[in-house]
């Protein structure tokens, strides 16, 4: 994915719903919030605390509203993109640019604006459940001891996300083959999907 640094950028590069993306980056620029670019996509905050993006797809374009949990919704135009994984954003999506109502719009990041000044947010809660080894990484953990420092060093939450990597393979060889390729990765001490995050 081509890493983004300017909401232009981002506009050009969704050109497709260039026009809609620049009159919801009008709207939402006639309020308080600070305008950037994170994970390649433009993010509005108050006070360091995001409150709104824009995201655009292939048949769809929106606003995200980082706790739109909060928010009335008495439109009914917001969905959850992810039920049940997914627990404070939420999207409202559009088609076209003929689906956007200005007023509506903006009542909406004006209410998220209020909630974030309210403190309404939802905190990420933390997994402190031990990590669950499966038997194959805990062999090469005992016989290579650089292995095993540098995956005590790793975050709790790296840990398991490389343990339910070898244990969500079926078969016996397709767990040592998982094994076989992470290795380095802990050795250098980066987490499974770090290269996602970065994006």
């Amino acid at each position: 994915m081509k890493k983004i640094y300017s909401v232009e950028e981002y506009i050009e590069t969704n050109s497709h719903f260039g026009d809609a993306l620049v009159l919801l980056r009008t709207i939402i620029n006639t309020t308080e919030l600070n305008e950037s670019v994170k994970w390649s996509a433009p993010v509005y905050d108050l006070n360091g605390k995001n409150v709104v993006g824009l995201g655009a797809f292939k048949n769809h374009f929106g606003i995200w509203f980082f706790n739109g949990v909060f928010l009335k919704d008495e439109q009914n135009l917001l969905v959850n993109a992810q039920e049940n994984k997914t627990k404070a954003l939420r999207q409202m999506r559009f088609e076209s640019i003929e689906d956007i109502n200005k007023n509506i719009v903006l009542a909406y990041v004006k209410e998220a604006i209020e909630n974030q000044k309210l403190g309404k947010e939802i905190k990420p809660v933390r997994n402190t459940k031990a990590v669950d080894i499966p038997k194959e990484l805990q062999q090469v953990l005992k016989t290579q001891s650089n292995v095993n420092a540098s995956f005590k060093a790793l975050t709790p939450g790296k840990q398991r996300e490389y343990c339910s990597y070898i244990s969500d393979a079926k078969r016996e060889a397709t767990k040592l083959t998982r094994i076989e390729k992470i290795i380095p990765m802990i050795l250098n001490g980066v987490g499974l999907h770090d290269k996602y995050k970065n994006c």
